[in-house]
């Protein structure tokens, strides 16, 4: 059993409900004649003869637009072009002859600084060549004086040594000769100084080897006298001195006379 509270409230969704229905259909009705247009009368004139003709309108075209004017270039003489030309052509001349100038200028700085160290290399190679020269001259001069000196200290010592040989080959002569002279048994009738002279091959002990007669003295007796005699005197007195001795060994020339 329904309460009248629930009453009320069924009561009033009824009435909304309604409310609201009735809310869409007047929308809908004011919607579709709000769209709807009403076609304009037709208006129609009734004529008993036709109109004359209306004219065109003449149309007067427009005049065009004036055409920009192109500024012309300056005209420029012939005379005038040839003369720029011939100004460049002089200044380009100019600077060509100027840079071969100036590259020959290098150049000749180059070639001058090249020849000045030659020629420095040339003297310093000449100062040391003279020098060297000087050098070699003052060796030479010395060498030369040296050689000199030795020269004649040995021509001095040559010759003291000469005349120390001769003295004791002269000395040794003497005493062969007196060696022999005692062995020798004279003729008795041998007559003057006669000389004989022989040749002694002797040993390096003084040994006599062999004698022969070189020269006669023109008495027979006598050479065969001194020739014995020689024979008899062996070994025959040599000096110690290696160089003295080689006037006698190994071979000796005897002159011999009786009166010595």
């Amino acid at each position: 059993m329904s309460t009248p509270a629930s009453l009320s409230t069924e009561a009033k969704a009824g009435a909304l409900a309604i409310l609201v229905h009735g809310a869409f259909f007047l929308l809908l009705v004011f919607g579709v004649s709000w769209q709807t247009e009403h076609p304009a009368p037709v208006m129609v004139d009734l004529w008993q003869a036709l109109p004359e003709p209306t004219p065109e309108p003449r149309i007067t075209p427009r005049p065009a637009p004036p055409e920009p004017k192109v500024k012309e270039p300056p005209r420029v003489d012939n005379a005038d072009i040839a003369l720029e030309k011939k100004k460049r052509d002089t200044q380009r001349e100019a600077k060509n002859r100027q840079a071969v100038l100036d590259e020959q200028k290098a150049l000749d700085k180059t070639a001058r600084e090249e020849t000045d160290k030659l020629k420095k290399q040339r003297d310093a190679q000449r100062k040391i060549e003279e020098q060297d020269m000087q050098r070699r001259m003052m060796d030479e001069a010395l060498a030369t004086e040296s050689r000199q000196i030795k020269q004649m200290a040995s021509k001095a010592s040559a010759s003291r040594r000469a005349s120390a040989l001769s003295g004791i080959v002269s000395e040794y002569q003497a005493r062969i000769r007196a060696k022999i002279h005692g062995q020798t048994r004279l003729p008795e009738n041998l007559q003057g100084n006669p000389q004989v002279r022989h040749s002694v091959k002797l040993l390096p002990t003084g040994e006599v080897l062999d004698v022969k007669t070189l020269q006669r003295s023109g008495s027979p007796a006598y050479d065969d006298a001194v020739e014995r005699a020689i024979y008899k005197s062996s070994p025959l007195p040599l000096p110690d001195d290696k160089d003295a001795r080689a006037a006698f060994v190994p071979e000796m020339i005897l002159t011999s006379r009786p009166k010595e």
